[in-house]
C-alpha cells in the first residue's frame, strides 16, 4: 500500500512540476463552462438542472484523459527508466495502480472545480440533487475505464503521440458503438448487444440517478480488464523469447482471458436482476411506487401486458425498447403471478399481426429512418397492449414518449412510463369492474334507505318509488348480501326532517312553485364510514337512469373505479373577416379535454335544459360566458347535490379582430361572477399584472425610413403571470409537487362571506410585485413599466381557491328559470283564456297539483304550446325538463366542493402551444394543475404523486439578464481562481519541501562500516 501511494505521489509532483497539471485542468473547465452556458444554452433551458455538464463530458474526458495517460509508460520506455521501475521493491500491480490513481486524482481534482456549477443551479433554483450525485459518479467510473484504456495503450508503445491517438480511438470506439451513428446500420439484437458494451449508454443510465448493480459491475469490470492486461503487457517485457517462458506466458493470457470471462459471465447472470439498484432522484422517480404496487397485488383477473415491437425498429427508439421490458418485468414480480409479460414482432408472426390490426386496432407507423446514404420508410411496431378480463387498451409510443430537441440532436425518453402504465392498467381494471365486483370490494356491504312521502308526491312521480324498489330488489338478488335496502316512509318514521337535514343535508322538495307543501324522495347510501351518497330526484325515473345513479353512487365510494367528469366549454364559433372568409377561433380548449380523458371519462355537457347530466362525478366550466339561467341553475343544483365544480371564471379572452385579423383582448359578457360571489368568491374587474411574468411573442411595429415594419420580439409580457412554488397552496394536494403555473389574462379574486360549514383555502397568489388594470389590450406599451396604466399599488393578488363545505343554492332568494317560465306561461294563458287557468290556492292539496293544471290548461288551449314563452331568461337550446320533474335543492351536503380560477385562457390550445415552445413543461405544468384539481375531486390523489415525479421539470427562479450575466461570470471567475489557487498551493507546497541531506564521503564510509 506504501509504495502504491508513493508511486501516487510520485506521478502527481511530476504532473505539477511542468504546466501539464494546470493546462488540463484549465482546457477542462473552459471546455466544460463554454459549453454548458453556450453550446447547450443553459439560461435559454430556464430547468434548474446540470444535465448540460455531462452532455458532452463522455466525449471530453475521451481526448482529455487520452493526453494525460499518454507519457505514463511511453515516457518511461523512451527513457529508459522503466527498468529502473523494475528494479524498485514493488510489484507490476502496485506501480500500475500507482499510475492509475494519479490519473484518476487529477480527473477528481477537475470534476471538483465543476461543482460551482450546480451549486450556482442551486442558488437560483430547485434542482434534484440524485442526478447530480449521479453523474459525478458516472463520471468517475467513465473516466477510470478510459484511464486504464489509456494505461494499457502506452505501455506498448514508447511513442507518446501514437498512444495519444490510438488510446483516442479506442476510448471513442467504446462511446460510438452505442450510439446511433452505428447502431441505425444493423438489427436489432445487434444494436441491443452494441448498447449494452458502450460506455455512453451506460453513462446516461447511471446521470439519470439511478446506480444499477450492472452499471457498476459493466465499468468496474471493464477496468479491472484493461489493468490486467496492462499488467501482461508490462510483465512480457521481462520475459524472454525462449520456449522456457513459453508456459508462463501462456498461463498468464490464460489467467486474463478467464478473468475477463468470468466478468462476462457474471454480466450475463445480473442482466435479469432489475432490483437491485439504488434511486437518488427526490422522488424516486425510477422506483415503482406503492400506489402500483398496491394495484398490482390487489389483481383479481389475469392482467396480460404484451408488447408489440419491431426487431428492427427507429434508431431513436430502439434505446428505450430494453428500459420498457425490465419496467415490465418489475412489474410482472410484483404482481406475484397475475401479471403476464409477452413481447412480440407481428411482422413475423402473420397471426399476431392480425390480431393486433383486427381486433385491438394496432397498426404499424410509418418512420422515415435517414442516413448518409439514403432514406427510407420503415413501418414500426411499438405499442403495448394491456387486457384485463373483457377490457382493454392500447398505448402507441407516441403516448409513452417525449421529444426534446438540444441544439442540432434529438433526444427521445420516456414521459412517465410509471405513470402510463399504471393509469391504464388502473383504468382497465376499473372498466371490468361491474356492480358485483364493485359490492364485493367493499368490507362492510352497502345500505340503500328510500325516504319519501308517499301522499305528497307530485302525480309525474307516484310511480318513482315503485321503479326504485324494482331496480333494488334486482340489485340485492345478485349482490350476495352485499347491499341491502329498506325504505322509510317520512311522514310517519321515527325521524325528523330535521335528523335528515342534520345527517345527510336532505331537505323537502315543494310541490310547485307557489304553495306550502312538500315532498321527500331521496335515496342515501352508505358504506362503511365513507361519506353518505344521497341521490336526489331527477327529471327521469325510468329503471335505467335509476340503476345509472346507484351504481355510480356505489362506485363513488368505493376505490379505483373511473370517474365521469363533465366538461362545458364556450362554442368554438369560426369569425368572418371583412371579406366573408372564415377565421378561426381563438377560443379553444380541445387539449385539456384530451389530456383529462387519459384517466376520466370525459363528457361534453350541454347545460340548457337546466340540469346537469346524470352520472357526472365533476362538473368543469370553461370561460363561462353568455350563461342562462337555466344553466346558471343546472351548475348550481348539481353542487348543491353534492357534486364537484371548477369554474375557469376569466372576465377575458383571447380573440381576433375581423378587420386587421390580428389578436384581441375582449372582455366576456353572461359570466358567473354573481353565482359564484353568493358562494363566497367573488372575481374582481380587471387583469393582474405581474413582473414575474412568462415572456410573449407579440408581433410589433415600427418605423424605418418612413416604412412601417412589422417584427416579431420575445417581450416581458405582465398578463401571463408566472406562479412559483412560492405562492402556491402546500395545505391540498392539488397544487403538489407543480414547479409553476402561467396564469395568462387573470383576474383577481376575493373572498368574501362563506357559509358556516364552507372552508376556503388559497391555491395561487401572485408575487408583491403584482398591479391590476382594466385597461387592457393585447400588445403592452413598452414605455410602461407594467406595459398597461396599473389602477392600484404593488401587493399579492389570489388567483385561485378552493372552497369546501355545506353550500346555500343560489336560488334560495330568487326565482329559478323554470318557476319564471311557468308564471309566465300562465299569466299569458289567464289573459288569453281566463277561465280554462286554475291558479294554485295557498295550500294546495296533494291531489291538487300544478301538473294536473298545467295538462288540463295545455287541452283547452292547444295552441298555447306553439308560441314562444314570454321570459326575460332566454330559452334552452335543448328541451327542458318539464316543470312538474324539477326538484329545486337549497343546500348542499358538506361534501360538495369548489374551485375557482381566475383565468381560463391559460389552458387555451394557441397559448398551450405558445407556453411549450417558450418554457419546455409550462404547457404540461398548466394541464397538471387540472388533472390535479380532478383527483383532488375524486379524492383519488395517488396517481398525482407518480405523475410528478416525472413529467415535471424544476424550474429556475426568473432572473432578469443582468442577473443572469452576473451568475456566469461568477462560475468563470471561481473557476479562474481555483485554477491559479491550484498552481499556488503547490508551488508553495514544493518550496516547503526540505532537500535530502547529502552524505560526505567519511560519513558515507563510517555507515558502511556500521552496516
Amino acid at each position: 500500500m506504501k509504495q502504491t501511494i508513493s508511486m501516487i505521489r510520485k506521478e502527481l509532483d511530476s504532473y505539477f512540476s511542468s504546466p501539464m497539471a494546470l493546462i488540463f485542468v484549465g482546457v477542462f473547465l473552459a471546455v466544460t463552462f463554454f459549453t454548458f452556458f453556450w453550446v447547450n444554452s443553459f439560461w435559454l433551458r430556464g430547468l434548474a438542472d446540470v444535465r448540460p455538464l455531462f452532455a458532452n463530458l463522455p466525449v471530453l474526458m475521451i481526448f482529455l484523459i487520452s493526453a494525460l495517460t499518454m507519457r505514463q509508460w511511453s515516457e518511461e520506455q523512451s527513457d529508459g527508466t522503466l527498468e529502473l521501475l523494475f528494479t524498485l521493491p514493488t510489484t507490476t500491480i502496485q506501480l500500475i495502480l500507482g499510475k492509475f490513481f494519479a490519473v484518476l486524482v487529477l480527473v477528481m481534482v477537475a470534476l471538483a472545480f465543476t461543482l460551482v456549477l450546480p451549486i450556482t443551479v442551486s442558488l437560483v433554483g430547485n434542482p434534484d440533487w440524485g442526478p447530480i450525485i449521479g453523474g459525478y459518479i458516472a463520471s468517475l467510473l467513465l473516466a477510470s475505464v478510459y484511464i486504464a484504456i489509456g494505461l494499457f495503450v502506452s505501455s506498448r508503445t514508447d511513442n507518446q503521440i501514437v498512444a495519444l491517438i490510438i488510446s483516442a480511438l479506442v476510448c471513442g470506439a467504446f462511446h460510438i458503438i452505442g450510439t446511433t451513428l452505428i447502431t441505425n446500420l444493423v438489427s436489432g439484437d445487434i444494436a441491443n448487444l452494441l448498447r449494452a458494451i458502450s460506455t455512453s449508454a451506460r453513462f446516461e443510465s447511471i446521470q439519470r440517478g439511478v446506480i444499477d448493480l450492472r452499471d457498476i459491475v459493466y465499468y468496474l469490470g471493464l477496468t479491472v480488464i484493461f489493468l490486467a492486461l496492462n499488467v501482461i503487457s508490462l510483465e512480457g517485457k521481462r520475459w524472454g523469447k525462449g520456449s522456457q517462458l513459453s508456459g508462463y506466458r501462456l498461463n498468464s493470457r490464460l489467467t486474463v482471458g478467464l478473468l475477463a470471462g468470468n466478468l462476462l459471465a457474471l454480466s450475463l447472470l445480473i442482466a435479469p436482476v432489475t432490483f437491485a439498484r439504488a434511486d437518488l432522484t427526490a422522488d424516486r422517480q425510477y422506483t415503482l411506487s406503492d400506489v402500483t404496487r398496491n394495484l398490482l397485488g390487489n389483481l383479481n383477473e389475469p392482467l396480460l401486458v404484451r408488447a408489440y415491437i419491431s426487431e428492427r425498429n427507429h434508431p431513436l427508439l430502439e434505446p428505450l425498447i430494453p428500459q420498457l421490458v425490465d419496467s415490465l418485468q418489475e412489474y410482472a414480480v410484483l404482481s406475484d403471478g397475475k401479471m403476464t409479460v409477452e413481447v412480440v414482432d407481428p411482422i413475423t408472426n402473420p397471426e399476431i399481426e392480425t390480431e393486433a390490426n383486427q381486433t385491438y386496432g394496432i397498426r404499424p407507423t410509418p418512420l422515415q429512418i435517414a442516413s448518409r446514404a439514403s432514406s427510407e420508410l420503415l413501418n414500426v411496431y411499438f405499442d403495448l397492449l394491456i387486457r384485463y378480463g373483457d377490457q382493454a387498451e392500447t398505448l402507441n409510443f407516441g403516448q409513452l414518449i417525449q421529444v426534446e430537441q438540444v441544439g442540432g440532436d434529438v433526444r427521445v425518453s420516456f414521459r412517465n412510463l410509471e405513470y402510463d402504465l399504471t393509469s391504464t392498467i388502473k383504468r382497465v381494471v376499473s372498466g371490468f369492474q361491474n356492480i358485483d365486483a364493485v359490492l364485493a370490494s367493499l368490507d362492510e356491504g352497502a345500505q340503500m334507505t328510500l325516504y319519501y312521502t308517499p301522499t305528497t308526491l307530485p302525480d309525474a312521480l307516484k310511480e318513482a318509488p315503485v321503479t326504485i324498489q324494482t331496480v333494488a330488489d334486482d340489485i340485492t338478488s345478485k349482490a350476495g348480501g352485499k347491499f341491502t335496502y329498506e325504505v322509510v316512509n317520512v311522514e310517519n318514521a321515527n325521524i325528523s326532517p330535521r335528523e335528515l337535514f342534520d345527517q345527510y343535508g336532505i331537505r323537502p322538495i315543494a310541490t310547485d312553485f307557489f304553495g306550502t307543501q312538500n315532498y321527500y324522495l331521496h335515496l342515501v347510501i352508505k358504506a362503511g364510514d365513507k361519506d353518505p351518497q344521497v341521490i336526489f330526484p331527477s327529471g327521469n325515473f325510468s329503471e335505467g337512469e335509476i340503476r345509472t345513479q346507484i351504481e355510480s353512487s356505489l362506485k363513488r365510494i368505493s376505490s379505483g373505479f373511473v370517474q365521469v367528469v363533465g366538461i362545458w366549454t364556450p362554442p368554438n364559433i369560426p369569425q368572418q373577416d371583412m371579406f366573408g372568409q372564415q377565421i378561426p377561433s381563438l377560443s379553444q380548449y380541445t387539449l385539456v379535454s384530451r389530456y383529462l380523458s387519459d384517466n376520466y371519462e370525459l363528457q361534453t355537457v350541454d347545460l340548457s335544459t337546466g340540469e346537469a347530466p346524470t352520472g357526472i362525478d365533476i362538473l368543469i366550466v370553461v370561460a363561462p360566458q353568455n350563461m342562462t339561467d337555466y344553466e346558471r341553475f343546472a351548475i348550481d343544483q348539481f353542487l348543491m347535490r353534492g357534486g364537484s365544480v371548477m369554474v375557469l371564471a376569466s372576465n377575458y379572452r383571447l380573440s381576433i379582430d375581423p378587420m386587421s385579423q390580428t389578436p384581441l383582448i375582449e372582455p366576456i359578457q353572461g359570466t358567473l361572477n354573481e353565482l359564484l360571489a353568493h358562494y363566497g368568491v367573488t372575481v374582481e374587474e380587471g387583469v393582474v399584472l405581474d413582473k414575474q411574468n412568462q415572456d410573449f411573442p407579440i408581433p410589433v411595429q415600427r418605423n424605418v425610413g418612413g416604412i412601417t415594419v412589422q417584427e416579431i420580439r420575445l417581450l416581458d409580457y405582465p398578463p401571463f403571470v408566472d406562479i412559483r412554488q412560492s405562492g402556491m397552496s402546500r395545505d391540498l394536494p392539488i397544487t403538489n409537487n407543480i414547479p409553476a403555473v402561467i396564469l395568462a389574462w387573470a383576474s383577481p379574486l376575493s373572498i368574501g362571506e362563506l357559509g358556516e360549514d364552507v372552508t376556503s383555502t388559497t391555491l395561487m397568489t401572485s408575487t408583491s410585485n403584482a398591479v391590476t388594470t382594466t385597461q387592457i389590450t393585447f400588445e403592452p406599451n413598452q414605455n410602461l413599466e407594467y406595459g398597461f396604466v396599473p389602477t392600484g399599488s404593488a401587493q399579492k393578488y389570489t388567483l385561485a381557491v378552493a372552497l369546501q363545505g355545506s353550500f346555500s343554492s343560489y336560488f334560495n332568494d330568487k326565482p329559478s328559470p323554470f318557476e319564471s317560465a311557468f308564471t309566465a306561461e300562465q299569466a299569458r294563458l289567464a289573459e288569453a283564456t281566463p277561465e280554462a287557468v286554475v291558479l294554485p290556492e295557498s295550500t294546495p292539496s296533494a291531489e291538487a297539483t300544478p301538473e294536473s293544471t298545467i295538462e288540463a290548461t295545455a287541452e283547452a288551449t292547444p295552441e298555447a304550446t306553439t308560441e314562444p314563452i314570454p321570459t326575460n331568461t332566454p330559452a334552452p337550446t335543448a328541451t327542458p325538463l318539464p316543470v312538474s320533474a324539477v326538484s329545486e335543492i337549497e343546500q348542499s351536503p358538506p361534501t360538495a366542493r369548489l374551485i375557482v380560477v381566475g383565468s381560463a385562457e391559460f389552458i387555451n390550445d394557441n397559448l398551450l402551444q405558445l407556453f411549450e415552445q417558450a418554457v419546455q413543461d409550462a404547457a404540461t405544468n398548466n394541464l397538471t394543475l387540472m388533472q390535479n384539481s380532478v383527483e383532488w375531486f375524486t379524492e383519488d390523489t395517488e396517481l398525482a404523486t407518480i405523475r410528478a415525479r416525472g413529467v415535471t421539470s424544476r424550474l429556475l427562479n426568473p432572473l432578469t439578464d443582468a442577473e443572469k450575466a452576473q451568475w456566469e461570470f461568477i462560475n468563470y471567475a471561481v473557476a479562474i481562481a481555483g485554477v491559479i489557487g491550484l498552481g499556488i498551493v503547490w508551488r508553495l507546497r514544493k518550496r516547503a519541501e526540505q532537500p535530502f541531506e547529502l552524505l560526505t564521503e567519511s560519513q558515507t564510509e563510517e555507515s558502511d562500516e556500521q552496516n
